[in-house]
């Protein structure tokens, strides 16, 4: 079964990228400016998600814990349009900033084949860690750290 849910990881992470992480530009649902190779001196990690995928909601909790002490922008992954995933994060109380990504253009920067999809960028923009599918918070966590 271990072997089995290893080749599945494998499987759905091997276009993930590496290297330099694509620059993103945006504006949270929050309101907030995101501009991805800022001269921020902490890690950020980049989380992919989606409102109809049940694996990302076990996760949900993680990453908003996570958001309240570490730099964490999260990318909504073809879950609707604005209203919609503002409605899904009142619905589930969580306040961790979200990147509205309707037709999946960000995603497809990034290699993502599915979500949940995290990866951790240094502070010289380079992807040192990258994970397609449930990821706990003790694990993205020391990964933060690591990164540092």
């Amino acid at each position: 079964m271990v072997i089995f849910i290893i080749g599945i990881r494998a499987y759905v992470s091997r276009n993930l990228i590496e290297g330099m992480a694509p620059q993103i530009q945006a504006t949270t649902l929050q309101g907030t400016q995101v501009n991805l190779h800022s001269s921020d001196p902490r890690p950020v990690l980049l989380h992919f998600w989606a409102s109809w995928c049940p694996i990302c909601a076990l996760e949900e909790g993680s990453i908003e814990r996570l958001s309240q002490d570490y730099n964490v922008i999260t990318v909504a992954m073809q879950s609707g349009d604005a209203d919609e995933v503002h409605q899904y994060l009142k619905q589930n109380k969580l306040t961790f900033p979200v990147i509205n990504d309707p037709e999946g253009r960000i995603s497809q920067l990034y290699g993502l084949r599915g979500v949940p999809s995290s990866f951790i960028i240094d502070t010289k923009n380079q992807i040192r860690f990258s994970e397609s599918g449930y990821t706990t918070g003790v694990g993205l966590q020391l990964r933060l750290w690591l990164a540092q």
